[in-house]
Order: structure tokens, then C-alpha cells, then sequence
């Protein structure tokens, strides 16, 4: 019964975390390029102008982030029933759960990187095929942030089966550990 407990409380706090994490991550990227929100994030998720700053961008990430967390929540939870009782679950899913944020994060600023050194310095007609408004004026930056977004939906997926395999290790060396 405590581990259901426990799995609910993992499904219920995942969203919340990413959440969180969508709303650093977009903080983040405002700074880089407010057209990518004026121009592109504002107007995709319906945010009202005069919404058009940090708080904007805040709601953009929280809506952007919290899905993944509740898929999140729900597969770690349930592999996180692999372990011998509900307080190593919540913990072993709790490190789980700070994995994935840690692994989108650095592949998001990988993304980041990736975008400046590929996107940063070319001329707007040598840029990928992306979709980028005509206003947009500093395309550079624009392009950096769309491929930190794009790198960092790669990194909660890599996240995600890096924390499944630390949930999974995590048991075996608990089962090892005659101390546990």
C-alpha cells in the first residue's frame, strides 16, 4: 500500500519538477532571444501580449515541461515498484527523477553550444529549413534557441532511459549491499 502511495506522490510531484525545470530552461533562453518568444513560443501557445515578457516565458516553459513529467512520473514510479520497500522506491526514484533533469539540461546546453557553432555566425539564407518568421531580425540567436529547445526534448528521452537504468542498478546494488 505504501508504495502506491508513494507512486501517486512520484506521478503527482514529476510534472511539478519538470515544470520547474521548463521554467529555468526558458528563463534561460528568453535572455538569448526574446523574438523566439515575441515571434514564435508567445503566439504557439496562445499567450496573451501583454503576458509578452519573463512571466510569459515562464508560463511557455511550465506548459512545454510538465507533460514530459507526468510520462515521466508514471514510468519511473512504476519501475521504481523494483525496489524492496516504498522508501527506497520514492528514493531511488527521486535520484531518478534529478537524473533526467540533469541529462536534459546538459543536452540542452549542448544544443546551445551546438547551435552557436553550427547556426551563429551564417547568413539567414544558409540557415536549416526551419521555420523562422520573416521579422525576425536576429536570426542567430533565434536558430541557437530553437536547437537548445530541440536538443533538450532529446535530453529527457536520454534522461528518462538513464534513469530507468539507474533505477535498475540501484536495486541490484541494494540487493548486494547486506547493509540495506
Amino acid at each position: 500500500m505504501k508504495k502506491i502511495l508513494f507512486f501517486l506522490l512520484i506521478v503527482i510531484l514529476s510534472p511539478l519538477i519538470a515544470g520547474a525545470y521548463g521554467i529555468l530552461h526558458d528563463q534561460i533562453t528568453y535572455s538569448i532571444s526574446l523574438e523566439y518568444y515575441t515571434k514564435f513560443k508567445f503566439i504557439q501557445f496562445g499567450i496573451e501580449e501583454y503576458f509578452w515578457d519573463r512571466l510569459g516565458a515562464s508560463i511557455v516553459g511550465f506548459m512545454s515541461t510538465w507533460w514530459f513529467g507526468l510520462i515521466l512520473g508514471i514510468v519511473i514510479g512504476a519501475v521504481g515498484f523494483i525496489q524492496k520497500n516504498a522508501k527506497q522506491m520514492f528514493k531511488v526514484s527521486l535520484q531518478a527523477i534529478f537524473i533526467n533533469i540533469v541529462v536534459a539540461l546538459f543536452v540542452g546546453l549542448m544544443g546551445l553550444i551546438y547551435g552557436y557553432s553550427r547556426w551563429g555566425n551564417v547568413s539567414r539564407e544558409h540557415l536549416p529549413n526551419w521555420n523562422i518568421p520573416d521579422s525576425v531580425i536576429d536570426f542567430n540567436s533565434f536558430v541557437m534557441v530553437g536547437s537548445m529547445h530541440n536538443f533538450s526534448y532529446i535530453g529527457g528521452i536520454l534522461g528518462l532511459v538513464l534513469a530507468i537504468i539507474w533505477q535498475v542498478r540501484s536495486k541490484k546494488r541494494i540487493k548486494n549491499n547486506p547493509l540495506s
